[in-house]
């Protein structure tokens, strides 16, 4: 029997990329997945892929910088599929890179209403939603930079770093309630955001070659295998843990 069989899973951002990858391998590992993404036709894309490889899966749109799309998103796991068992907290909002004082600030609340607030929001009716079931799991999407520090990037690690906060605070709050709260920590993915970097400034992706000791940038399904596996029973007693997979890569970013 699979790891996962029976169990229904929530992935945010998986309409590309990481999140693609989590929601592939959770169907992979016998779960009911929810898509959720901003983008539905994304989103729609990557149930559409789980439901042809045998699995089952179903998509909704979602803002999780919104409290009542969050909500609608939760309560659509537990209408369609009866409850929530494991969430991947992964969808992000990008900006260009930047030094602080060049931050718009409407850009600098719209990437922590996503990147930091969203995060919060998930896991707050993610949380309500599997106490009703006695338990459940949750990964949440830091940034291998975790560390380190990189310029330009104030307002994505500041929320990265805020996330690895509340991963921490929760899995004390929860953890005796049945709810493992943890926290993936990537390295450089092959995403379709740095495959469109990559095309225009190939130096950004020697760059990142160079500080990962293993010499190559990993395929999102390498990270998404280590997040699900944290959602997993294999990782029952994993409680409160920051997980790098990143090949090394804060090891040779100092």
């Amino acid at each position: 029997m699979s790891a996962l069989a029976g169990r229904v899973a929530l992935v945010t951002g998986s309409g590309r990329g990481l999140g693609r990858a989590c929601a592939r391998t959770f169907a992979r590992e016998g779960a009911k997945v929810v898509v959720a993404d901003m983008d539905p036709e994304t989103g729609a894309e990557t149930a559409r892929l789980i439901r042809e490889a045998g699995g089952e899966a179903m998509s909704v749109r979602v803002d999780i910088s919104k409290s009542t799309d969050v909500q609608t998103m939760v309560q659509t796991a537990i209408d369609t599929y009866g409850g929530l068992d494991c969430a991947i907290n992964n969808a992000v909002c990008g900006l260009p890179r930047a030094s602080l004082a060049d931050i718009s600030e409407a850009d600098w609340d719209r990437a922590l209403a996503v990147n930091f607030t969203g995060v919060f929001l998930c896991m707050k009716y993610e949380i309500r939603a599997m106490l009703t079931r006695g338990g459940g799991a949750i990964v949440n999407i830091g940034a291998g930079n975790e560390h380190t520090a990189m310029p330009g990037l104030s307002w994505y690690l500041s929320a990265k770093q805020g996330i690895y906060g509340l991963t921490k605070v929760s899995a004390l709050d929860y953890g005796a309630k049945g709810i493992r709260v943890n926290a993936v920590a990537p390295g450089p993915m092959w995403t379709p955001a740095l495959r469109e970097t990559a095309a225009t400034i190939p130096h950004h992706i020697d760059n990142h070659i160079a500080h990962v000791p293993m010499r190559r940038i990993a395929e999102p399904e390498e990270v998404a295998e280590a997040a699900v596996w944290l959602c997993s029973p294999a990782a029952s007693y994993v409680l409160g843990h920051t997980m790098s997979v990143d090949g090394g890569y804060v090891l040779g970013a100092g």
